[in-house]
C-alpha cells in the first residue's frame, strides 16, 4: 500500500478519545467545539498522509450533532480522503460514541473538510491525483465529494458576485 495510487487507503485514520470532565458542559455532554477540534485534527492527519506534507484547513462543511456524547464515553473518529484535486483534498470524518459500560456504539456526527497542501513558503502546492481504483465505495465517495465541491465553488462564486 505504499504506491501513489493507494494513498487514499494510506490516509485512513482512527482516533480514540475518552470524554473527560474538561471536555463537557454543565449538562455533562461534550462541547460542540471540542468535537469540531477533534474532527479537524483527525482530518488533518489524513490530509497530511495523502499529500505527504503540510496542510491547512480551508473549510469544514456543516456538523450535525446526531446524538449527545456524555462524560465517560469513548469517542471514535475515523477519517479518510474522499477525493483530491489540484491542491486540495476532501476528507470525510465519521464519529461514533461508545458507552463503555455496555459496549454499544452510536454515530454521533459526521463532517466533510477541505484541506489545501502547502509548500515551505506557505503557497498551495499540487497533490497527486486521486485514484479510487475499482472499489465501489471509493468511487461513490469520490463522486459525492465532487458534487459537494461543485456546490462549494458555486456558493463561493455567488458570494463574490454579491460583494461586487
Amino acid at each position: 500500500m505504499n504506491g501513489d495510487s493507494t494513498r487514499h487507503r494510506d490516509s485512513r485514520v482512527e482516533m480514540t478519545q475518552l470524554v473527560l470532565p474538561q471536555y463537557t458542559n454543565a449538562l455533562g455532554t461534550v462541547f460542540g467545539g471540542q468535537i469540531a477540534a477533534w474532527i479537524d485534527i483527525c482530518a488533518a492527519v489524513s490530509a497530511q498522509r495523502y499529500s505527504r506534507g503540510i496542510v491547512v484547513t480551508a473549510s469544514i462543511d456543516k456538523i450535525d450533532f446526531l446524538a449527545p456524547v456524555k462524560l465517560g464515553m469513548i469517542v471514535i473518529l475515523r477519517s479518510k480522503v474522499n477525493m483530491a484535486w489540484r491542491t486540495s483534498m476532501e476528507i470525510g470524518v465519521r464519529i461514533e460514541a461508545e458507552d463503555p459500560r455496555v459496549g454499544v456504539r452510536k454515530q454521533c456526527t459526521s463532517s466533510y473538510l477541505t484541506f489545501v497542501a502547502l509548500d515551505e513558503q506557505g503557497k498551495p502546492r499540487p497533490v497527486l491525483p486521486f485514484d479510487p481504483g475499482s472499489d465501489p465505495d471509493c468511487i461513490r465517495r469520490a463522486r459525492q465529494a465532487q458534487h459537494r465541491r461543485d456546490a462549494r465553488l458555486r456558493l463561493r462564486q455567488a458570494r463574490i458576485e454579491d460583494r461586487g
